[in-house]
């Protein structure tokens, strides 16, 4: 099986507890990902709400030492462009794209983007739940949107070739987003509002648009965005979303966004070795086999090609 995933937040999680990437008992490991041909983890830098300024930066740079010094090991494969990607191919193993999730990693400085770059990183959520030099979090009941760093920020990252993404975002903030940008923005890890009224969903015009630009929407496999209920939340509630942003016209759109090592997980997931059981119960809703490997890893690769390529 082909596995793609557009967020979780293991490398912070494997930093502050003193484990290591390669193995450990987190819901995301090298080791646990192995078992597929291939699997592709996008890896966030998660910068909480607490960090900011040069501290921000400084945080991103000890994170993504960690990283680099965890891929000298040899144990997996770093993504850095497209090509990367194409030299991959079906190959057993894992492999990793590293991503920054909240923009004050940048420090209001439009050079730190590059720098971001430089570093490797593909995305960047531009908040977490609350506001910061580029634009206002969805929690942070800010009504902004973009600021005018934002404004320049957001066209800076699409020069560098870095994607956006507006998880977390408030609606001010995406509907900035999507006035102020050319290239496609995605949602790394997002569901449905229709189906699950949580602030951090996406509405149904809010898909549409990430639709109609070519973005990637990647399903959030935590409890609380899945079920209005969060304790009775279950792969089945997983299912019902993709099967509403299906209905939505979403079959290129609809990617893979566990959110693994940073929230509660449902009945039936309790990590990477859960991904064949959710993909069985996509197939037994009678999804053809060619659009269930869309939605887990083709959808996804093919964006990153086709992002790279359109830089």
């Amino acid at each position: 099986m082909r596995y793609f995933d557009l967020h979780c937040d293991t490398l912070v999680a494997c930093l502050d507890q003193n484990k290591s990437l390669i193995d450990n008992d987190l819901h995301v490991s090298v080791k646990k990902g192995d078992r597929f041909a291939p699997y592709v983890q996008c890896a966030a830098v998660w910068l909480p709400d607490s960090v900011r300024g040069a501290a921000a930066l400084q945080y991103f740079d000890r994170h993504a030492a960690y990283f680099r010094k965890m891929a000298e090991t040899g144990a997996f494969t770093v993504l850095e462009t497209g090509e990367d990607l194409e030299k991959l191919g079906n190959k057993q193993g894992t492999a990793f794209i590293l991503t920054v999730e909240g923009g004050s990693a940048v420090a209001g400085d439009l050079k730190n983007i590059h720098h971001l770059r430089e570093n490797g990183v593909r995305v960047m959520t531009l908040t977490w739940n609350g506001s910061n030099e580029i634009g206002s979090g969805v929690m942070s009941g800010d009504k902004f949107g973009l600021t005018p760093f934002g404004k320049l920020a957001v066209k800076e990252m699409e020069k560098e070739g870095i994607v956006i993404d507006i998880s977390h975002a408030s609606e001010a903030l995406f509907y900035d987003v999507a006035g102020n940008t050319e290239r496609p923005f995605i949602a790394t890890h997002s569901n449905s509002k229709v189906l699950c009224k949580h602030p951090r969903n996406l509405t149904d015009d809010q898909f549409r648009i990430i639709c109609n630009r070519g973005g990637l929407v990647g399903l959030n496999y935590f409890k609380a965005f899945l079920n209005d209920a969060p304790a009775k939340a279950d792969i089945e509630d997983l299912f019902a979303h993709a099967e509403h942003f299906l209905s939505l016209g979403g079959a290129d759109v609809i990617a893979m966004g566990s959110d693994f090592d940073g929230s509660d997980m449902p009945h039936g997931i309790t990590g990477l070795e859960s991904v064949e059981d959710i993909a069985n119960v996509f197939l037994r809703h009678n999804l053809p086999e060619a659009l269930v490997d869309k939605i887990f890893f083709e959808n996804a690769a093919s964006f990153f090609k086709r992002f790279d390529r359109n830089a």
